[in-house]
């Protein structure tokens, strides 16, 4: 299976401008695509479609769209919410089109209208600012119609980049994008606003090339891991070593050492930084619970889950001071999660050592606060651009990142990057965060390219979760230790060949 593209907005600009130097008509391909589209969806009941146009390109496409739609099977009323002729010569023909054959036309929402579907191109990509209120009040009406509401490219109000609602955004039924995939389609807010979401390139993949970005999807890494062979012993599938658990938390780096078990590491030991830590974990006494220098000497070290933080900026704890240098300076992948990513961002030290390892890769793990902290931004900023949050801390720590979340993002220092499309509201709660490292961490030690097993990790993690909700676990209630339990039966599942 090929990556499926996802371009910013810049990119998709240029590729824009390379088309339209070939004279290719995109808003007359686009406008096509929503007649058909709409004919898919609508109900033959005799209503009208209900089309929204809006000042800019995306207003174009719908006046396109309604020209179409007219004239190919339904009845169609325009709300011209800009009042104003169309930016574009393909757009302000097919406004005059439309009225030739009679089209009608209002200018405020037709309160006694009942619509067979509502075409959504009031806003479009290019939105960089909250909606005004004249516009949000339209985005009311068509979220309260009760109406399938097509978004043209992208539902009015969601910001194309981010994701993240501008004020005001049409919760679309179905969404119809052009020429390739936006970030803000697949992560935080647009997972709510799409719909269904279909995409169209418009006969424009030609002038795409190699887009740093793409869709992370089961069906690009469950290959990746093959079949066990017979005659196979643990040290095969390597030794991980998990490192955390301070007093209160013991039970973080239990989750992720039990997660990097049930994931195929071929052994897994722990070492717990609680004074009273247990000597064994009855739920699973495979995990070997050793002490912090005896769990040093690992293929592959986790460190973080539950280490704890220091009571005030001017304390340093054991494993701020020791530990966690020298895991640091050691050769090995490693993989940082929770509390060794705040000790780093608040240690020039630490930070400086991060990016100076050169015997073996590095994976960072954050959620958008320890982003934040990471990068000295804050929450907010990096929830305006979480594509460039995640490049940026792929680059500045010369290691391989995810920022966690809906629609995680995935980025390697190179400036390539993935959203993946697994995952539901499930997995925000307590410890699944702490799953997600230890399962990155096993299939290191099963000798996966770094960047390949933090994608596939993340897209099983997120998979897991969806499975369960299928069979009726959660999302409300889903725990950490269920998506465990179901990563390791779709990761034999994926790597049994049929």
């Amino acid at each position: 299976m090929s990556a499926i593209p996802v371009l910013t907005l810049e990119e998709l600009r240029g590729v824009e401008q390379r088309a339209a130097a070939q004279g290719v008509r995109l808003m007359e391909r686009a406008g096509q695509a929503l007649a058909r589209a709409a004919a898919a969806i609508v109900r033959d009941n005799g209503a009208p479609v209900l089309v929204v146009a809006g000042p800019g390109n995306n207003g174009g496409d719908a006046w396109v769209a309604a020209a179409q739609i007219q004239e190919s099977f339904h009845r169609v009323v325009v709300l011209d919410a800009a009042g104003t002729e169309p930016p574009a010569a393909e757009a302000r023909a097919a406004r005059e089109r439309f009225k030739a054959h009679a089209g009608e036309i209002v200018r405020e929402w037709p309160r006694e209208l009942r619509a067979s579907l509502i075409v959504d191109g009031l806003l479009g990509i290019g939105l960089s600012r909250d909606v005004d209120d004249e516009f949000a009040a339209i985005i009311g009406r068509m979220n309260a119609s009760g109406t399938a509401i097509l978004a043209i490219d992208v539902p009015s109000g969601l910001d194309s980049s981010s994701g993240r609602i501008r004020g005001a955004a049409v919760r679309a039924t179905d969404t119809l994008t052009f020429i390739a995939h936006k970030p803000g389609l697949h992560t935080a807010d647009g997972l709510d606003c799409v719909g269904h979401l279909e995409c169209d390139d418009l006969g424009a993949q030609t002038w795409i090339g190699d887009a740093k970005g793409s869709l992370l999807e089961p069906g690009i890494v469950r290959d990746w891991l093959s079949p066990r062979p017979r005659n196979a012993h643990k040290g095969d599938f390597g030794t991980l070593s998990v490192i955390g658990g301070n007093r209160g938390m013991v039970g973080a780096a239990l989750l992720a050492a039990t997660a990097g078990l049930l994931c195929g590491a071929g052994k897994v030991r722990v070492g717990l930084l609680a004074a009273d830590a247990p000597a064994v974990d009855p739920a699973h006494p495979e995990l070997m619970l050793a002490s912090v220098d005896d769990a040093m000497d690992a293929d592959v070290v986790v460190a973080g889950p539950g280490a704890g933080q220091s009571p005030s900026a001017t304390s340093v704890s054991m494993f701020e001071r020791t530990v966690l240098p020298a895991l640091l300076h050691r050769a090995g992948p490693l993989v940082l999660d929770a509390d060794a990513l705040n000790a780093i961002a608040f240690s020039e030290a630490l930070e400086n050592a991060v990016c100076a390892r050169t015997e073996g890769p590095t994976i960072l793990t954050p959620h958008p606060g320890e982003a934040a902290r990471l990068l000295h931004r804050t929450t907010l900023e990096i929830g305006e651009d979480r594509v460039g949050a995640a490049v940026a801390l792929a680059r500045r720590y010369r290691a391989h990142v995810v920022l966690k979340g809906a629609g995680s993002v995935c980025a390697s220092p190179n400036g390539r990057w993935s959203i993946n499309t697994t995952g539901n509201a499930g997995l925000a709660s307590g410890g699944t965060g702490d799953v997600l490292s230890g399962m990155i961490g096993a299939l290191l030690a099963q000798k996966l390219a770094p960047r390949q097993a933090l994608d596939y990790a993340v897209c099983l993690h997120g998979a897991a979760a969806d499975a369960c909700v299928e069979r009726g676990i959660g999302p409300a209630g889903l725990t950490a230790t269920e998506v465990a339990l179901e990563a390791r039966r779709l990761l034999n599942d994926w790597s049994r060949k049929i």
